[in-house]
C-alpha cells in the first residue's frame, strides 16, 4: 500500500471511529471493563457506617480515635487485540471487506482505551505469529497499531486460532482485556480457549458477511480461495454445492457458538456489509446490564 494512501485511510478512520467513541463508546467501556482490582487512596477519620474491616489501627492508635483507610478502583487496564490477518480476511460483499471491519474495530477500542489511560497491545495472526506489538499507550502508538492492520502483509494465508492463543498464553502474563477478532473459519481451539478464557476477559468480535450464507442460486461461479490460492468453477445450483458448502459453514458456527457458551466467553457478531455501531452497543449494554 503506497504510504501516502495508507495515511489517508489511517487519517480517515482516525476521524470516524474517535467521533464514535467520544460518543458511543467511551462511557460504555468505562463501565463495562473493570480494573485489577483495588487500591490504597487515603486514610481518613472514622464515620458512622464505615466498615470496621477498614480501621488503620496505627493511625489510630497514633491520634486516639479511629480512622479507615479508603480504597479506589485500580483502574489501569492492558487491552490486546488480536487479528486474523488470513485470506478470507480479504472477503467483503459490501463497501468494505473483513480486514478494513477489523481496523476499524481495533481503532475503536484502541481509542476507548486511550481514552482511559489503559495500555494497548496487537498480535496479528494467520497460520502462524505474525507480529506482536507490546501493550503501550499513548495516540502514536495507537495509529501505529492501526496502520499494521491496515496494511501488515502476512507471510501465511490460513488460519490457526489455537496457536494464536497459546502464544498470547505466554506472552501476556497479566490478566488483560482481550479482543478475538476473527471470523472464525477453524476447529481445534476449544481447550485453549477455555484455558484463556479463565486467565483473562476475552471477548469475541466474529466477522461475517451475509453473501458467505447466500451463495445459492447463481449458477456457475468462479471461486478463488485466499487461503489456499486454488481457483475453480462451482455450481451453486447443484445440491452437492449446497450440501458440502453449507454445512461447513454450519458446523464452524455451531462449533464457535458451543465453545464460546461452553466457556462463558462474550462475543459479538458483526455483518462487513452492515454498520458494526449497533452490535457494538448492544454489546456494551449487555455488560453494563450484567454489571
Amino acid at each position: 500500500m503506497i504510504a501516502k494512501d495508507l495515511l489517508k485511510q489511517v487519517r480517515h478512520i482516525e476521524i470516524r471511529t474517535r467521533g464514535l467513541v467520544n460518543e458511543l463508546f467511551s462511557g460504555e467501556y468505562h463501565s463495562v471493563f473493570k480494573g485489577r482490582g483495588m487500591e490504597f487512596a487515603e486514610v481518613r477519620e472514622y464515620q458512622i457506617g464505615d466498615d470496621i474491616r477498614n480501621i488503620d489501627w496505627n493511625v489510630t492508635a497514633r491520634f486516639g480515635h479511629p480512622f479507615v483507610k479508603v480504597f479506589e478502583e485500580e483502574r489501569e487496564l492492558t487491552v490486546i487485540l488480536m487479528v486474523d490477518m488470513s485470506g478470507s480476511l480479504l472477503f467483503g460483499s459490501g463497501e468494505k471487506n473483513k480486514q478494513r471491519i477489523a481496523a476499524e474495530l481495533s481503532a475503536i477500542l484502541a481509542f476507548s482505551a486511550l481514552k482511559n489511560n489503559d495500555k494497548v497491545g496487537l498480535i496479528l495472526f494467520t497460520d502462524q505469529i505474525e507480529k506482536f506489538i507490546p501493550p503501550k499507550k499513548g495516540k502514536t502508538h495507537s495509529l501505529r497499531l492501526i496502520r499494521e492492520v491496515l496494511s501488515f502483509e502476512p507471510r501465511g494465508n490460513k488460519t490457526n486460532i489455537k496457536q494464536a492463543l497459546e502464544y498470547l498464553n505466554h506472552a501476556v502474563k497479566k490478566r488483560a482485556i482481550v479482543f478475538l477478532i476473527s471470523d472464525f473459519l477453524d476447529e481445534g481451539y476449544d481447550k485453549i480457549l477455555r484455558i484463556v478464557g479463565k486467565k483473562h476477559d476475552l471477548v469475541g468480535i466474529v466477522l461475517n458477511d451475509r453473501r458467505e450464507k447466500e451463495l445459492k442460486g447463481f449458477g456457475l461461479i468462479k471461486f478463488h480461495d485466499p487461503e489456499t490460492g486454488g481457483v475453480r468453477f462451482v455450481d451453486t445450483n447443484s445440491g452437492d454445492f449446497e450440501v458440502n458448502y453449507f454445512e461447513t459453514i454450519r458446523r464452524l458456527n455451531d462449533y464457535r457458538k458451543s465453545i464460546f457458551i461452553s466457556g462463558g466467553i462474550d462475543s459479538v457478531e458483526i455483518d462487513s456489509s452492515q454498520s458494526y455501531v449497533k452490535p457494538l452497543v448492544e454489546f456494551f449494554k449487555m455488560r453494563e446490564r450484567r454489571w
